[in-house]
Parts: structure tokens; sequence; C-alpha cells
């Protein structure tokens, strides 16, 4: 495989989930802000997971908006003179956002998974030129079908769209379901050595998403919590409403944790990773700046371990946002220190 990365950052709200265009958008995130990824931790960043989304690239007829492009085209042009790597992620669909509610048009209207296919057979006309051991490109981000058969079958017609152009070209495929570890014994994974098989972890979700107004299952939970161990001591969790209660303890919330939990959730990717002779990738990961200081830095200190121990590349959710390695001003964060030691 020429395509091969270890640690990255994503470039959050840029071209994906951001509402900024023009003057705003393009001033969000410039050249200097590649140079500086490329510098920090003395060049320990090999790589940037870049989201874009379907509304931010392409009108409703599929055809593309220009600007968008061009700042696309920009980036990976920064990215390559900072000898920096990029995966393209398709982040967000107009038939397929990871927060949808039922199951989201993507898998049940040809139509929509056509339209997926489309995209990318104009993204990859877009850029095949570009050296396939610098660019990669991520199928979709956080698949959620109700039925993981339906995101094999859709990964599948966009893999295959993207080989019959560019055969060559790396391709990160993740597992369905927010990309969740457990959810890998389902993934179908074509006979392919151009693959880059990819999760996401957030877990125990009571530290990584502490208070965190978007997550419905928990965010509003804002006492006290713990790590290593059960997020929620007994005696906070006895005071709670029955209905969160219940909650927490049928979707096993508040099991003990700490980096023997994280190695036991990741035996299933490593395993599935290794008899397929892949490399296993961790897309996202990180811990909200709700979450107090030093629990914060315990977590990433242990996830990056198992990582290391297990040789998992990793990219961090994100560069500069609620989780990221800098602050709005640019000013390296805790994250950075613990990512990086810079």
């Amino acid at each position: 495989m020429l395509f091969q990365v270890a640690r990255g950052t994503n470039i959050s709200h840029w071209l994906s989930q951001s509402r900024q265009r023009g003057a705003e958008r393009r001033a969000y995130f410039t050249q200097e802000d590649v140079k500086r990824i490329a510098a920090m931790g003395h060049g320990a960043f090999d790589h940037i997971r870049l989201p874009i989304d379907e509304e931010q690239m392409w009108d409703r007829s599929g055809y593309r908006y220009d600007e968008a492009f061009d700042l696309l085209d920009a980036a990976l042009d920064w990215c390559a003179e900072a000898g920096l790597k990029v995966i393209v992620d398709l982040h967000l669909l107009r038939a397929h956002h990871f927060l949808d509610e039922g199951n989201p048009p993507l898998y049940t209207s040809p139509r929509e998974e056509e339209r997926f296919v489309a995209l990318w057979r104009d993204l990859s006309h877009r850029l095949d030129d570009r050296p396939t051991n610098s660019v990669a490109y991520e199928l979709l981000n956080e698949a959620v079908a109700r039925d993981p058969e339906d995101w094999n079958r859709v990964a599948m017609s966009a893999y295959h769209a993207i080989r019959e152009q560019e055969p060559g070209r790396t391709i990160v495929l993740g597992s369905n379901w927010f990309n969740q570890h457990h959810t890998f014994r389902d993934l179908y994974v074509p006979e392919d050595d151009d693959l880059i098989l990819t999760f996401h972890y957030y877990t125990p979700m009571f530290i990584t998403h502490y208070a965190a107004p978007w997550w419905a299952g928990g965010g509003t939970y804002d006492g006290p919590i713990h790590y290593p161990g059960s997020p929620i001591a007994d005696e906070d969790l006895a005071v709670l409403d029955s209905v969160m209660r219940a909650k927490i303890e049928s979707e096993d919330l508040n099991r003990a944790f700490g980096p023997q939990a994280m190695l036991e959730d990741l035996a299933l990717p490593l395993r599935i990773a290794r008899e397929r002779g892949l490399p296993l990738y961790c897309g996202e990961f990180g811990c909200y700046d709700h979450t107090p200081d030093p629990l914060r830095r315990a977590w990433y200190r242990d996830i990056l371990s198992v990582f290391d121990q297990h040789d998992i590349a990793w990219a961090n959710w994100d560069y500069k946002g609620s989780f990221g390695v800098v602050d709005a001003d640019g000013s390296p964060t805790a994250v950075a220190e613990v990512l990086l030691g810079a």
C-alpha cells in the first residue's frame, strides 16, 4: 500500500457542518493552519482528515460549487507543499446524517443510493490526478443504517464506482452504526490491498461528551464524573431520576473503564484488520472541553497508549473546535500537550 498514515487531525467545520461561506469560510482554514499542523510536535502530524458535505460542495442537481471545490483543491495543494497526506471524507449527505432519526433515505431509496455513487464518481474525476500516495478517499462518515447489510450494499456501490476510475486509490472503509468497534463483525470487506479499515472511539461517553448539549443520551448530566473506573459513582447514580438511571444501566454507559476496557473494545477490529492484512485507523476520537482537565488528560493518555501499542493510526477530533488541538486564536490547547507534547 502506497498510502500510509500514522497521526493526524480532523479539519472540522470548514467544508462540513458549517454555515460559513465566502470570505468567512476562506479565513477559517488557511495555508497558515496547514503549516502550523505540519510543524506541531516537531512534525508529529503526517496527515489531515478533511470532512466535506454534499450541500457544501454540490447543489441539489449535482453541479459543483466552484468556490468550495477551489478551497478543496487549495487545501490539497497546501498539504502537498507541507508534506501532509489527506483523507477526503464525505461526511454528510442530504440523504444521510449520522444523527438522522429513522432509517436515512440513502438506504431506502435507489435514487439516493445512485446520487451517492454519482457524487463519488464526480469527486474521483476531480481528484484522480492527485498522487495515490498522498490522497485517500473515505466513503462516508458514520453510517447509520438500521440494517448493516444496507450499509454494505451502499458502500460497495460507491467502492466499485471509484475502482472503475481509480484502481489504485486507497479507500477508507468504516463499519456501520457510527463506525463503532463492535459493529465490525457485520462489515463486508472486499479483497483489496488498497483499503484502510476505520473506526471511531468516544467511549465512555460520560467522559468524552460530558455535558455536551447535542448528546441526547446523557448530555444533560453535569454531576460529578470519574476516570478511570465507573464514570458516575453509585451515590451520584442513585439520586438521578429513574428514566435517566434506567437508560444508563440498560445501555451499559457506566461500566468500569480504563485502558484494559479500551483494549477489550478494540479486540474485534484489530483481529479483523490483522486477518485481512489491512491497516486499522481511528478516524475520530476526542474528549469535549467541558470534561474536567485531569480526567481529559488521563483519557487521552490511555487511548494513545493503546493505539501506540497496537500500531493503530489516528486522527483526533478536531483541529480547531471544542475538542481541538488549538483554540479559536490558533494557540495550542491541553489536547496538543497530550497528543504531541506540544
